[in-house]
């Protein structure tokens, strides 16, 4: 197989992905985020990759945001809100940040492709990403990953709009290149 018969494979896979995730949950996630005092997201392997570009975003629009692991992030309050990405939401290290943020009180908000993960079930508002395919084309987290980034940006748009951010406003928080 080549690219242009690959390509709308993922495509389409992808659209169907992200057709049946609940626009409450979305709704819900994005007001829990542009309410917040400040913002954290973490993920490990390739979902820490797409959530890392999500932190990014959310750094534009003007909302503080860390990401857990760095060294410079504080630490996570009671008034804080964490984003775990995680495709099985079963991950040593996701599951062990997701009890401690449950412990201190924050409000906990995963993206995964399981409903019945141990990181669904101590979530706070749980996403669920269908990302289950056959397609070899897309193989090991792949079609999740690629569709919680697509998603992400969708919601950085949607809290655009209810932030009354535009891309003038975000490009004056745009990283400055060296």
């Amino acid at each position: 197989m080549n690219f242009s018969e690959i390509f709308p494979k993922m495509i389409e896979n992808i659209k169907e992905t992200l057709l049946k995730v609940d626009d409450k949950t979305i709704d819900l996630s994005a007001n829990i985020l542009k309410d917040s005092q400040t913002i954290f997201v973490y993920g490990a392997g390739r979902s820490g990759i797409v959530a890392r570009s999500f932190a990014m975003r959310l750094v534009q629009l003007g909302l503080k945001t860390y990401i857990i692991g760095e060294s410079v992030t504080p630490i996570v309050k009671e008034k804080d809100v964490v984003v775990i990405v995680s495709n099985k939401g079963e991950s040593f290290s996701s599951v062990q940040v997701g009890n401690i943020v449950r412990r201190v009180g924050a409000k906990l908000i995963v993206f995964t492709s399981n409903p019945n993960s141990k990181l669904a079930h101590i979530s706070s508002v749980k996403v669920t990403v269908p990302a289950v395919s056959e397609d070899k084309n897309m193989p090991l987290g792949t079609l999740f990953e690629a569709s919680c980034y697509i998603l992400f940006d969708a919601m950085i748009s949607i809290l655009m709009n209810k932030l009354n951010e535009s891309e003038e406003s975000m490009r004056a928080r745009h990283a400055i290149m060296v």
